[in-house]
C-alpha cells in the first residue's frame, strides 16, 4: 500500500515533528525487534501510519490525548476500518504507555506482530 504524492509529502513532513512518544518508540522499533522492520509515517491510501510493518500487515498508531476529543474518535473508527478492509491490522496504544514503558509496549507489538505472520 502506497500514498498519493499528497500522502508522500506529508509523511515526509511528519517524520520531522515526531512527537515525544513516537520518537521514543522509534527508538526501540527501528532496531528491528524479533527481525521485524518497521517504517515510521508511512503512507497509505489517504493517510499516514505512524509505524508500519508490512511482513505482519500491522499498523501501529501512538494515540495522544487528543484521540478522544472532537470528532476525532468518530475519524479514528473510518481509518481503522479502511486499513482492515486491506486486510491491515490497526494497533493503537496510548502515548502515556509508551513514554512510561516503550519496552513493555514493544514486546505486546511484537506479539500482535507474531501472531499475524
Amino acid at each position: 500500500l502506497q500514498g498519493s504524492g499528497e500522502t508522500n509529502n506529508r509523511a515526509r513532513a511528519l517524520r520531522k515533528v515526531m512527537s515525544p512518544a513516537e520518537v521514543a518508540l522509534w527508538q526501540v522499533l527501528r532496531s528491528r525487534p524479533a527481525n521485524l522492520k518497521f517504517r515510521r509515517q508511512h503512507p497509505s491510501g489517504p493517510y499516514v501510519a505512524d509505524f508500519y510493518c508490512h511482513e505482519a500487515r500491522l499498523l501501529v498508531e501512538v494515540d495522544g490525548s487528543s484521540h478522544d476529543f472532537g470528532d476525532r474518535p468518530r475519524r479514528d473508527v473510518e481509518r481503522d476500518a479502511w486499513f482492515a478492509v486491506r486486510n491491515l491490522q490497526t494497533l493503537r496504544i496510548p502515548a502515556v504507555d509508551v513514554l512510561r514503558d516503550a519496552g513493555s509496549v514493544v514486546r505486546g507489538i511484537v506479539d500482535v506482530a507474531d501472531q499475524r505472520i
